[in-house]
């Protein structure tokens, strides 16, 4: 066993949270899992007295989630619903005036805003465009909605929008037809559509298409749907989009400006920088653009930077030089005068606000981990959906001096009743060192009602990206508290590659998918082995994405684990790097294409397939174009023919994760049994088993 320096220090609650973890109550297993509620986007009224935000509750027998929409009391004082929620209502925003909130819904079938007022009553719809509504915003009068929408890309209007849409949906042939790259992506073909930004009038009438063309704009990845805005004063409007020619290989997002109008033609601002731009924020005043930038060409987990674009003499400048952690999230201050942004560092999610005159960033918030931020009207709070991985997400208020560090004040919850019912495992932090003297990092989590004397089996989890971390946050598909609740002591390792840790750490991945990285896991094993209350004969390993490459690599080339679960995983890099719909992915992270570059060869896990040993359960989706459906079948067959105890488990309607409830219900019944079948941990719910469907026995 290596020489090993670890610490555990106490997992950090949200402010106002209980301490759940000591709390007698049922384990935290699948079925509960499934009745939390989930929080999602949300909006403070211009008033700053109220916050709009969407509930999303799993309908397990119908393999759907339904969402309504809530508001609740900036201050305090109950919340109420404004929508049933008998379909998705969600993403709600209030209009400049605070007197209604748009939200979406396809309550008719499609996606599409729907409005309510402030004070209640039936909800009207608010547009009916030929093609789904994914995202929109206000107009900063209120007069317009701006709609985001896949569309035909030679349809002027919404009428040719809406003839082509039903003769598509007439057509008896489905055949499709390509002619250059990103054909597909994620878990959708592109059907010859591109997602453009229209502005429609709030009051109903023709809409016009502000950012039309043969490209998307916004652009597809990297960036986000809501990638635009408009001038306070309505005049200009500013969106990303990529217009290299072939998008597939390139993450060049840049800034384009156009008139609000939609007459004239758009002006690149960051023609300069060949890497992504994107996230613009018109500041309260109009005088700058705020935006993320990245400075890698093709490299998509380069360091986001904040970065700001004068607009009266055209300059930029990094307000973030030195941070050396992502900007995600952020919001200008009413003022104008700084800005606040989210990131995450060593596990942990903050909040920090800089100055646009210059200076360092200063922390305002750090606790759990933080998906959107907003600001009170007059500057003084900072308003945060944040989760742990002890309390699903919930809606928080901060003091936005942060002088000290400002605790939050909980403003919107939705499953206190059923957090004060169940059991959770403690949770806290282990560091050891790699070889090279970094400090690794990883979260414990401990079986609910842990005993020290006792021997548990453990589960070594490994996350994707493979620039991605275990963060102090909830997840509704690999949650470390669910599988404690099967009695296993849970260790998600953040070994380099792992964002949070400094961007050099984030780098030092690339290129070197099996190398440096497995070293760090396991050492970082070899932690997990040391804890006396881990029984060191019955450690699986789990991972997803880079996680499935790395259980992959780790079927070649180590027997200690006596079962591994590969989800989605890269296990043939050559194929897939000819497979997966965005190129630049593989040819940075292999220095080039197979032809160019031996990386493949060297990191290749299906070249160490005689020494394939460990059972294996192997998962795989249809609609999965990131690591497409045939490497799972590779890796199953593989494991087969080599005799190995081996299960897959497919899904035809999912694409890169497990996102529907009655999918994800029979995720965790195959995974948890497998687990159990080896490591001895508890068995899956038999119902949940029972509505698995086998194609061989």
């Amino acid at each position: 066993m290596r020489d090993i320096c670890a610490r555990t220090i106490a997992g950090a609650l949200l402010a106002g949270s209980a301490a759940l973890a000591g709390a007698a109550g049922r384990p935290f297993r699948f079925e509960e899992l499934a009745k939390v509620e989930r929080i999602g986007g949300f909006d403070v009224s211009p008033d700053g007295k109220w916050i709009a935000y969407a509930v999303g509750t799993p309908v397990i027998a119908e393999n759907r989630t339904r969402s309504a929409v809530w508001i609740a009391p900036a201050r305090s004082g109950a919340p109420r619903r404004l929508t049933t929620g008998d379909k998705r209502d969600s993403d709600p925003a209030f209009s400049p005036d605070g007197l209604r909130i748009a939200f979406l819904s396809n309550r008719d079938g499609t996606s599409q805003i729907w409005m309510v007022d402030l004070a209640g009553g039936e909800p009207s719809k608010a547009t009916s465009f030929p093609t789904e509504v994914s995202g929109f915003k206000w107009s900063p009068d209120g007069r317009w909605f701006l709609i985001t929408s896949d569309v035909f890309p030679d349809c002027a209007d919404a009428a040719c929008l809406e003839r082509k849409t039903k003769e598509r949906e007439k057509s008896p042939t489905k055949a499709r037809v390509a002619e250059r790259l990103l054909f597909r992506h994620w878990d959708s073909w592109k059907e010859g559509l591109r997602t453009h930004v229209w502005k429609l009038p709030v009051s109903g009438g023709a809409g016009v298409d502000l950012t039309p063309g043969d490209r998307d704009a916004p652009p597809f990845d990297v960036g986000g749907a809501l990638d635009f805005d408009v001038s306070p004063d309505g005049r200009d409007f500013v969106y990303a989009s990529n217009a290299d020619k072939v998008e597939a290989l390139s993450t060049n997002a840049d800034l384009w400006i156009r008139p609000f109008s939609g007459g004239g033609d758009a002006r690149n601002l960051t023609a300069s920088n060949r890497a992504f731009d994107g996230s613009p924020r018109f500041s309260p005043d109009g005088k700058w653009i705020a935006y993320r930038s990245q400075k890698k060409p093709g490299f998509e987990s380069d360091l986001f930077r904040l970065s700001l674009y004068d607009r009266a003499t055209g300059a930029t400048r990094d307000l973030t030089s030195g941070f050396d952690d992502w900007v995600d999230d952020f919001r200008w201050a009413p003022d104008s005068k700084s800005l606040f942004f989210v990131t995450a560092q060593k596990g942990h999610g903050a909040v920090y606000r800089v100055g646009i005159d210059g200076g360092a960033p200063r922390e305002v918030w750090r606790g759990g981990t933080p998906s959107q931020i907003a600001l009170s009207p007059d500057g003084s709070e900072v308003f945060l959906a944040a989760s742990t991985l002890s309390r699903p997400a919930e809606i928080l208020a901060a003091r936005a001096s942060g002088a000290p560090v400002a605790a939050a004040r909980p403003v919107a919850r939705a499953n206190d009743g059923l957090l004060a019912q169940i059991e959770l495992g403690a949770v806290s932090e282990r560091w050891t060192k790699s070889a090279d003297g970094r400090d690794l990092h990883a979260w414990l989590v401990k079986p609910p009602g842990f005993d020290s004397s006792r021997k548990y089996p453990a589960v070594f989890l490994i996350h994707g990206g493979p620039q991605g971390a275990w963060n102090d946050a909830w997840s509704f598909r690999w949650n470390p508290q669910v599988f404690a609740a099967y009695g296993y002591v849970v260790y998600a390792a953040n070994p380099r590659g792992s964002t949070g840790f400094g961007q050099k750490f984030v780098d030092e991945i690339s290129r070197d998918w099996g190398g440096r990285v497995y070293d760090d896991l396991m050492r970082q094993a070899d932690d997990l082995e040391s804890l006396p209350f881990v029984d060191r004969a019955k450690i699986g390993a789990a991972g997803a994405s880079y996680g499935g490459y790395m259980i992959a690599w780790i079927l070649g080339h180590t027997d200690r684990f006596k079962a591994l679960v590969c989800h989605d995983g890269v296990v043939e890099t050559r194929s897939a790097a000819y497979e997966t719909e965005e190129l630049w992915f593989p040819t940075w992270e292999f220095g080039g294409w197979p032809w160019e570059s031996d990386l493949y060869e060297k990191w290749n896990p299906m070249n160490f397939a005689a020494n394939f040993k460990t059972p294996t359960l192997v998962v795989t989706s249809e609609k999965d174009f990131r690591v497409p459906f045939g490497q799972g079948l590779g890796l199953f067959t593989a494991l087969q023919v080599r005799g190995v105890p081996s299960k897959l488990l497919t899904f035809s309607d999912e694409g890169h994760w497990v996102l529907k409830p009655g999918n994800s219900r029979v995720w965790h019944a195959v995974v948890m049994e497998w687990l159990s079948r080896w490591l001895g941990g508890a068995k899956p719910d038999e119902e949940a088993l029972s509505a698995v469907y086998s194609i061989t026995k």
